[in-house]
This record gives C-alpha cells, sequence and structure tokens, in this order.
C-alpha cells in the first residue's frame, strides 16, 4: 500500500524531535560531530522514522487501530535532504489485528536510487479498546545472553532509567511535526468514546523515551541504533508519570554492538512497552568512561 507523498527531511525535523524525544544525542544535532563519523553527516533518529511510518499506516487503513507490535531494523542511514517514502505489505494476522511487513525508503535527490532506510513488521489493534489491549502479554524481559564483558567502559547489568510525563502539549507538538493524527491521541472524545481514559501517548512517543536513554545515556552520545522491537502492553495516559529503563543484555566487542533490554512503565508499576534494542558504540563520544551499574 502506498499513497502519501515523500516527506523531505530537514535539520529542523531532526531539532525538534530531539526536543520532544530529548534525545539531543550528536548524531542527529551536531553538524560538526557527525562529520567525523561514519555516517559524515547528521542523521534521522530511528524513532522519528517511525513516527513517520505511523503517520503513513493509519491514513493507510479502513478504520481506527493502535499499533501494538512494531520491528525495526536500521539498514542505512536518512540524511537533510532526503526524501522518505512508505510502502505496506498485508500479512495474514489473527482476528483483531492487521498486519504488514513495513519498509521506509530514502533518496537523496532525482535520479538516486532509493534505498531502505528502516524495514521491520507491525500489527496494529483493531477497534482498540482497554480490555482488548490489555489482553496483550507484555512478553518476556529479555535475558542477558552469552557475550564479551567489557566494552568502552560498558558491561552486561548496566543499566538507565528516566522519567517523564507526556503533556498536551507534547502530543500537540508530535502531532504537527509528524502528521501522525491517529484519533486515538489526536481526538480525545473519540478515546473516551472506545473506553479509554483520554488520548492514548502514541507508540513513537513511548519508544523516544529509549532514544534519549540510548542516544544520551547508556551507551550514550553518538551511539547509533541498529534495530529494536516494541510491544505495547497498556495505553499510556497523558500526564501520568512514566519510567523508561535500559539494560545491557549482551556485549559483542568485535563488532561494536550492544544489546539492551528496554521497557517504560507505569505510575502503577504496570508495564506499558517492552523490547529489546541493538546499538553500533563505534561512534561514542566518550569511549573510555567508568559506568556505574
Amino acid at each position: 500500500m502506498h499513497g502519501d507523498s515523500p516527506r523531505v527531511l530537514s535539520q529542523r525535523d531532526f531539532d525538534r524531535f530531539a526536543a520532544l524525544s530529548r534525545d539531543d544525542n550528536p548524531i542527529h544535532c551536531d553538524p560538526a560531530f557527525a562529520r567525523g563519523t561514519h555516517f559524515g553527516a547528521t542523521v534521522a533518529h530511528g524513532m522519528f522514522l517511525f513516527s513517520l511510518l505511523c503517520a503513513h499506516t493509519w491514513r493507510q487503513l479502513p478504520g481506527p487501530a493502535l499499533p501494538v507490535v512494531q520491528t525495526l531494523m536500521f539498514p542505512a542511514p536518512a540524511f537533510v535532504g532526503d526524501a522518505v517514502q512508505f510502502a505496506l505489505s498485508a500479512q495474514p494476522a489473527p482476528a483483531g489485528l492487521a498486519a504488514f511487513a513495513t519498509t521506509v525508503s530514502s533518496a537523496a535527490g532525482p535520479g538516486q536510487g532509493p534505498r531502505a532506510t528502516a524495514i521491520g513488521e507491525a500489527r496494529w489493534l483493531v477497534d482498540a479498546s482497554p480490555a482488548a489491549l490489555g489482553s496483550r502479554p507484555a512478553g518476556p524481559e529479555p535475558a542477558v545472553h552469552d557475550g564479551d564483558t567489557a566494552l568502552y567502559g560498558l558491561r552486561p547489568g548496566h543499566q538507565a532509567a528516566a522519567a517523564r510525563a507526556f503533556t498536551a502539549a507534547d502530543l500537540d507538538e508530535y502531532i504537527a511535526l509528524t502528521g501522525d493524527a491517529n484519533p486515538f491521541h489526536a481526538d480525545a472524545g473519540f478515546a473516551r468514546a472506545r473506553g479509554f481514559a483520554g488520548p492514548v501517548v502514541p507508540l513513537p512517543m513511548l519508544a523516544g523515551m529509549f532514544s534519549d536513554l540510548l542516544g544520551t545515556r547508556l551507551p550514550g552520545r553518538g551511539t547509533g541504533w541498529m534495530k529494536q522491537s516494541l510491544r505495547l502492553a497498556a495505553p499510556a495516559r497523558l500526564d501520568e508519570p512514566l519510567t523508561a529503563r535500559v539494560r545491557i543484555v549482551r556485549l559483542r566487542a568485535d563488532k561494536d554492538l550492544v544489546n539492551l533490554a528496554s521497557e517504560v512503565t507505569g505510575g502503577d508499576g504496570r508495564v506499558v512497552v517492552r523490547g529489546e534494542s541493538l546499538v553500533l558504540v563505534r561512534n561514542l563520544a566518550d569511549k573510555g568512561a567508568d559506568r556505574a551499574a
């Protein structure tokens, strides 16, 4: 399924998403730093691309739905000036779900062939309600895998956390920046009519809390996202205190790769989002930090 015009990326887009997500990782926001990395220039946040994908997807669906599962792999970066576009390929799904293979591709300009920037799979909950969403398990927390014991001061078990509450102003900025006006978060009356307490915080905003932690805290500035899995287990409300955590579960020093468990919990301790991250730490700004567990 196609249909949307390509979105031409700008540094202003990157800076606005950095302010919204609190992820001011210099590979996105500092052209001088980014020129010294293997990217050669600033690159789009992975969760910004995911938010644009969500905006495209809800416009393609015949009825109301919420994204509840997304896997993403980022085989190539998207740069300022790139035109990104989106494609969905329907897959078989259980009753009540819509499933797709998803692709975000980008092209540098006229005559330039598109390259895959984010590929993965998605499941959307059709006619979502709190009961239907609550019946979906969060899945097990990723376990520690065999691997190396240290890399640039990083060790298995190291973790970081951040707390925030999303406001109506945050939601307005998200919709304005991404075009993701899914009525479950853009129309309070619509959301309440389907049993929610009010607008549902969009999954890309919740995943942006991982973007913040990974890109600024653990592993830290210069981190590049390679893969992310996300599973929405419960709705998050505006103004609700939320806590995001990431925890290292594997190190692969020969490839500069780090696997982390990722989770967002609500004010009452319930799991809201759970997943796993794979990041590249080749470009870390601080490769020798003595990091507390």
